[in-house]
């Protein structure tokens, strides 16, 4: 009778061995994804997760495996617009749409006259 008493024999059995390649795939991304993220002088923090669902019955134990990965979210740029009155989205600022319609009429400088 062939015994599994070695974790490492038992996870290379799991799935035809199958579980044992998406285990080394996940750790390789995770690791490139943190490494990414950390950059030449920083840190980056994340986890790999293997966790074994046990169901037993008449005497036999069916074994579903969950792989878990948690890697830094990837940093994305963010985008300003202006809210009109109406409460539509506008690119331009609604107090300064008319700055582009052209030049707008100026009054006299009365204090200029009156000296």
């Amino acid at each position: 009778m062939k015994l599994l008493r070695e974790m490492p024999a038992l996870i290379a059995w799991l799935e035809g061995g199958e579980l044992s390649e998406k285990m080394r795939d996940e750790l390789r991304d995770t690791v490139n994804a943190l490494n990414e993220a950390a950059g030449p002088k920083g840190k980056a923090k994340g986890s790999l997760t293997l966790k074994l669902n046990l169901l037993v019955t008449d005497g036999r134990v069916e074994i579903a495996a969950e792989i878990t990965t948690k890697r830094p979210k990837e940093e994305r740029g963010s985008t300003i617009l202006w809210v009109t009155e109406a409460g539509e989205l506008s690119t331009e600022h609604p107090r300064q749409r008319d700055m582009f319609d052209g030049p707008r009429a100026v009054a006299p400088d009365r204090t200029a006259a009156d000296a």
